[in-house]
């Protein structure tokens, strides 16, 4: 039941995201000068920002930005993950210590240390488009040790399991072993590990832009509309202004319930 209702919800807000601009009242970056900072009304729903701008609007396309760029970042370091660890575990020996050691030492660094000073490297002015590509483009180069841990120790159980070593007895080449036997056993496993980077990278991001170090102004993204409530006064008259941090919570909240079981993707 709560997995459906789940589904049902992303989906909703995975719609209004991709269809940004038939939702939005407004582009996100029109002004409304003689209305800054104005309360929920009929022609804006969550009111206005300090610049102006309807924040209806901005968190749609908001959405846009986070919730469907989230997923190209996680394919990207789940496809990573699946091609170092499946080869680990398949041909083992020195490339599996080396790329296990590689793994290691990702993960004994902190993944968002590691974006902070990177992304800081890069000029603070770049164009909201380049910002974009960098942010999710980090993520998905940087987020891909956890789950090559995962493919590698089912690749591994695999490079001796009795089917596998029947066909290698039957004279299968390498290649068609590995599209025919090793890539079907190992799809739900990297599904799984797809579905699972997907909340963690929007908040990644979130926090990151949150600092002013991922997606730039003024493309709107979660994190930098929750920069929006440092200003607590703004706030206090308008709790709307909460509105992309309780869209983050749901959204989180809800990729976590529809999770795949281990008995599912076993």
């Amino acid at each position: 039941m709560l997995r459906g209702i789940s589904a049902v919800i992303l989906c909703v807000i995975f719609t209004a995201g991709l269809f940004a601009g038939a939702v939005a009242p407004y582009p996100y970056t029109k002004q409304f000068r003689e209305r800054v900072n104005a309360a929920p009304s009929a022609s804006h729903w969550l009111g206005t920002d300090s610049l102006g701008r309807d924040l209806f609007a901005r968190l749609v396309y908001g959405t846009r930005v986070s919730l469907l760029l989230s997923p190209a970042a996680a394919f990207l370091s789940t496809l990573i993950a699946g091609v170092l660890g499946g080869f680990a575990g398949l041909v083992g020996g020195w490339c599996e210590r080396l790329i296990l050691a590689a793994a290691d030492l990702s993960m004994a660094l902190p993944l968002l240390f590691v974006l902070l000073a990177l992304r800081a490297l890069l000029p603070l002015n770049v164009s909201p488009l380049v910002s974009v590509i960098a942010t999710f483009a980090l993520l998905g180069l940087l987020g891909w040790p956890s789950s090559l841990r995962v493919v590698w120790a089912t690749t591994k159980n695999l490079r001796n399991s009795d089917f596998l070593l029947l066909a290698r007895a039957t004279g299968c080449g390498r290649s068609r072993m590995i599209a025919r036997h090793v890539l079907p056993n190992l799809r739900p496993v990297m599904f799984a590990q797809f579905w699972i980077s997907i909340p963690l990278f929007v908040l990644t991001e979130a926090t990151l832009s949150m600092l002013g170090l991922g997606v730039m102004e003024p493309l709107p993204s979660w994190g930098n509309l929750l920069r929006g409530l440092e200003d607590v006064s703004a706030v206090s008259t308008n709790p709307w202004r909460l509105a992309p941090l309780i869209v983050l919570m749901v959204v989180v909240v809800c990729f976590q319930l529809i999770l795949p079981t281990p008995e599912e993707t076993a």
